[in-house]
């Protein structure tokens, strides 16, 4: 049969069903089936209508046919989790919300349904952390019928009821510490710990996690807050070989620093995602060591060990060469936390090579460190025919106290410890 022939027969089985002869369509569709088995659109309206008559096993077999037939469709994974969830397969379920989160990390009616599937299993984290993602897409959309908005409002009350919870654990894990802050440390750790519950908004630097409130937003730091600086340039030689010895080696261990999530629509990183023109090799990372990088290069890992790091278990710190590529460029973006500051140690700077932070750009130097902001909008550029390199780590900001580090690492640990995906961890990016 030809295809101009399969389509005849699609044609009228969609005129059968919209003039309600569903006998007759689901023949029509059958009989597409007949000379094409993989055909995803039959597959489909066949799994529908055995929806509507309650056979929902006959229709997740049609569903998991079509979806295998074509995987790029989000509507078919999500008609595949509905048979799933008739069944009562809430694993199964899962795997095909997740598979059209995959495909479409937006997908309102997935967000919704995986949502309810963490509530009813109990899984309140993971069920808070998608119910909010409800409630940023779902109020996008305009107008909102009446039964989107009853789910907006259960999110909600799902979401400040967590955050309920978490604000009252916290007041129980760290209410007498706070007590024992001065006026100043309590009044921007309690708004920092406010703004991370979602309890109230901070008009300073952009951070994509943890906004700590009332640090001075210094695009690049003076160098009088860090005096060993100048420790740490002397050993530049000892630390560019190394650099060096990693780039000549057949196998260099770096890996792409942009590694997003399938399924995210197309943004700024895109030309980045997945490619070594902008490469690390990480030493430590949100708090671990990489052993097996810092044995191959072993003074470098030293003479950061030494280094008074941000230290937060399974956060901070993180240390890595970064390298960009010839030709390539970082685009304008903010990081995570203004709780840390971001040093850059120059090793190989070709010509061409340069760095902005807010509305001051700078060269590197090889061997002159510095230290900024990464909150405060910032891109880099590698306009040279040469790889350029820079070991990358980060401190403490220099105007938190010592109780307020002391207040932020009692903070993620807490929260960390119960579960809750507070603060952000996603790191795009240092430059």
């Amino acid at each position: 049969m030809s295809q101009a022939e399969i389509q005849q027969l699609l044609a009228e089985a969609v005129r059968a069903r919209s003039a309600g002869q569903e006998a007759l369509a689901e023949a029509r569709f059958r009989a597409v089936l007949a000379q094409d088995p993989d055909h995803a659109g039959a597959l489909n309206a066949l799994g529908v209508a055995c929806l509507a008559k309650g056979e929902a096993a006959e229709a997740a077999s049609l569903f998991e046919r079509a979806a295998a037939a074509d995987p790029g469709a989000a509507p078919l994974w999500i008609n595949l989790a509905k048979a799933q969830r008739m069944l009562g397969d809430d694993e199964a379920e899962r795997k095909a919300l997740k598979r059209t989160l995959d495909v479409d990390q937006r997908h309102l009616m997935a967000l919704i349904r995986m949502a309810e599937l963490h509530e009813r299993l109990g899984e309140s984290v993971d069920a808070g952390q998608r119910w909010s993602g409800v409630l940023a897409v779902g109020r996008l959309v305009d107008p909102r019928p009446p039964e989107l908005e009853a789910l907006l409002a259960h999110a909600a009350a799902f979401v400040s009821a967590q955050t309920g919870a978490i604000a009252d654990l916290l007041e129980k894990a760290l209410g007498d510490d706070i007590a024992k802050l001065g006026p100043r440390d309590r009044r921007r750790f309690t708004a920092c710990s406010d703004q991370m519950l979602g309890r109230r908004a901070i008009y300073a630097n952009v951070c994509a996690g943890v906004h700590y409130p009332f640090l001075p937003a210094d695009e690049f730091f003076d160098r009088e807050h860090f005096p060993w600086l100048a420790e740490l340039e002397a050993k530049t030689p000892i630390i560019r070989r190394e650099a060096e010895a990693l780039l000549a080696a057949g196998d260099s261990g770096l890996s792409p620093y942009v590694a997003m999530e399938s399924g995210l629509p197309e943004n700024k990183w895109t030309p980045l995602d997945h490619s070594l023109a902008w490469g690390a090799l990480h030493l430590w990372r949100e708090g671990v060591r990489n052993d097996e990088a810092c044995a191959r290069c072993p003074e470098t890992a030293a003479i950061v060990e030494a280094l008074p790091l941000a230290d937060v278990p399974g956060r901070m710190p993180t240390v890595f060469f970064s390298v960009l590529k010839p030709k390539t460029r970082i685009p304008p973006h903010t990081g995570v936390s203004n709780a840390r500051t971001i040093i850059h140690l120059p090793l190989i700077v070709p010509p061409g090579c340069g760095f902005r932070v807010g509305g001051e750009t700078r060269e590197w130097r090889e061997g002159e460190a510095f230290a900024f902001d990464d909150t405060i909008e910032h891109a880099a550029w590698n306009d040279s025919d040469e790889p350029r390199a820079v070991l990358i780590f980060d401190v403490w900001n220099p105007h938190l106290s010592d109780a307020e580090r002391d207040m932020l690492r009692k903070l993620f640990t807490t929260v960390d410890s119960n579960g809750w995906k507070a603060g952000g961890r996603e790191r795009v990016g240092e430059a």
